[in-house]
Formats: structure tokens, sequence, C-alpha cells
């Protein structure tokens, strides 16, 4: 995290549900660093070979990808425009769909000035809209091109009470509704590049440990756009939970069918992005100190949080695994609902209704 956005820290309304689980997540955290798979300040190397401090550049290091095509959503800033940055360096040709395409423009400008040969482009794409989703996935099938990976990386965080233009609650829809139709719009074209180049497909869904702080059945299917009940921090996590749940649910699809492609989601972190721009400030001084303290120490940068992205995209460590949750570049483990294969069932079924 910068200097500057610590010397003003957001400030947070952090609800006592959303603090104990937090708190909780800690814990735990802190007995995973003392049993020697803790913290990225700790830095001790997992299975993998590699840990929360590891940067994307190191876990992708030495692997040629310039065979591979990548979609990657949210590529315009953050951990986003960094993974689409480390993908191209790496040979892949990499297409950003992207809200602002400015700001797309830019970076594919920033690659290209530190990777001359880096083959990027930039396609308008706006994940909370349906309508966009299906443009943008129409375009891109249309226009020929074979998609190998596919990384649903752009999200929104702790955003006021919003509906979507198609009416559904803004975290959900973004974070996974519009992930959910476009993966499912472009899944054949995957499936069929698998087959011709002889080489697996992944699907990478960023999530988040927020998933551990999400309502009480996980999912409000019954109450997705209930604003009195709503609170922006239960919200983003039961998006996150959903996002690990559309991985696996899409994993145990694709194994049915024999497909070689895969599924899996990650948490990439706690990192300093402009996730963070609709929290309000904290209330609760002694909560905004600590975060202060803590995250000059425990909060990584952009290039350690595209890390575990990159890794589950390319590594062939990861060949053949499928509905896995990753963090720090290893395998690890969600919540008891974000291993729940009904819960999973449900919410595919779900969400196929709302995007008919």
């Amino acid at each position: 995290m910068r200097s500057r956005t610590l010397q003003n820290p957001c400030r947070i309304r952090i609800s006592p549900r959303f603090l104990r689980s937090f708190l909780t997540h800690k814990r735990r955290r802190r007995r995973q660093a003392r049993e020697g798979s803790g913290m990225w300040l700790f830095k001790k190397n997992g299975p993998s070979g590699f840990s929360s401090s590891s940067t994307a550049e190191q876990v992708t290091s030495g692997i040629d990808a310039s065979s591979l095509t990548a979609i990657v959503t949210g590529a315009s800033s953050g951990i986003g425009a960094e993974t689409a940055r480390v993908l191209a360096v790496r040979g892949v040709n990499v297409v950003m769909g992207v809200r602002n395409m400015d700001s797309g423009k830019k970076v594919r400008e920033e690659i290209v000035k530190q990777a001359p040969s880096a083959k990027v482009d930039a396609m308008e794409l706006d994940l909370s809209s349906l309508a966009s989703v299906r443009k943008f996935a129409s375009a891109f099938n249309s226009s020929g091109r074979r998609l190998n990976l596919l990384i649903n990386n752009a999200g929104v965080m702790a955003t006021p009470f919003t509906l979507s233009k198609d009416k559904i609650e803004l975290q959900f829809a973004t974070n996974h509704l519009g992930h959910f139709l476009l993966t499912n719009l472009l899944l054949e074209n995957m499936k069929k590049t698998a087959v011709e180049s002889k080489k697996e497909g992944r699907i990478v869904v960023v999530a988040s440990e927020a998933h551990r702080a999400t309502y009480p059945n996980g999912i409000r299917f019954d109450k997705i756009n209930d604003k009195s009940g709503y609170s922006s921090y239960l919200a983003y996590g039961q998006s996150k939970l959903a996002n690990i749940l559309h991985a696996k649910e899409l994993s145990r699809r694709l194994k049915e069918e024999g497909a070689n492609v895969t599924a899996n989601s990650l948490h990439p972190g706690v990192i300093a992005t402009n996730l963070f721009r609709h929290m309000t400030l904290i209330s609760v001084p002694v909560v905004s100190g600590v975060i202060e303290a803590v995250g000059k120490l425990a909060f990584k940068n952009v290039e350690q949080g595209a890390a575990t992205t990159c890794y589950v995209a390319l590594h062939p460590q990861v060949k053949g695994i499928s509905g896995e949750y990753f963090s720090d570049s290893n395998l690890s483990k969600p919540t008891s609902f974000g291993q729940d294969a009904a819960l999973g069932k449900k919410l595919w079924d779900f969400s196929m209704e709302l995007v008919k």
C-alpha cells in the first residue's frame, strides 16, 4: 500500500458480523503463520515454491505462453492491469475487457512501451450490464479469435445499495452475474480452442477471503434486491462466495463433459487498489489505527496481488487442477459454504434465470 494512501486511510463503517469474521480470519492467519503458511509478511514458501510475497513475474518466470490468447476483465487498473501486463510479457495475446476505454488504452500503451512486442488490445466491457456483456462476447467470438484463458477479475467493493441497469443489486450483478454470463457465452469458443490447439483452457475467477463474511444463509436468493436488509460488506462477501461457487460448479460440469477446460477461483490478497473507492470513513478510531499499522506490514502491492491470478492461469503445476480455491499461489480452502455443491447448483440455476 502506497504511503500517500496510508496518510489518508479509508474509514469503514464496520458491522459487528463483519468485524467478528475479520478478527476470526486474522487469528486463523496468525496461527497459520506460526505453523508455517501464514501472512505474506513471513514470506515462507508453500508447496508450490511460492509465497504471498511472490510477484506475478516471479511465479511465471521462464514460461513461454506465446501460443495463448487471454481475456482479462477489469484490466484498466490495479491487479487487472498488472495481470494483463505480465501475461503479455510472457507472450500471451491479451484482450483487456474494460469499462473505461480511455483508461484501457493508456494501460495498453504502457504495456507496449515496456514490451514493444506485446500483443494487447482493449475492448469495451461493462460487467454490470448484461447487454454490454453480450455485445462484448459477440464481438470477440465473431472476430474468429481463439480463447485459451479467461480471467474474470473485474469487480466493485462495498458500494452503497444500487441496482444495476438490469435491476439487480450492483455487487452481485458486477462481480458474479456479469462474469457468469460472459463465461457461458465464451465457453464454446474455449472448448473448441482446447480441442484444436490440444492445450488446456483455463478459467480463473478472482474471488476473495471476504467470502467468509457473508449473509447467514450464504446467498440471499429471495432477497438479492432487498434494500432494507442490505449491508455493503456482507453483499460484497456474498458476491465473492458466488465467485467461488460458480467456479466449482462450472468445473463439475466441464469434468462431466470431458472438456479440456479447468475452472478455479482465488484470493489475490489484500491490496490497496481503487476497489476501496466506495468505502466511507471509519467511525471507530482504534480500528482505523490498527488497519493503518497492520496495513504497512501486511498489505500486498499490485505486483504481489496479481501473482496468484497469473500462477493459476499459466503455471504448469496447475495443469489438470479444477474446482479448487487458491491463495498466495498455493492451494487453499474456502468456507463450508464455498464447498457446498448443492448451494453451487442452486446458484447456477438462479443465475441462469437472471440472465435469460
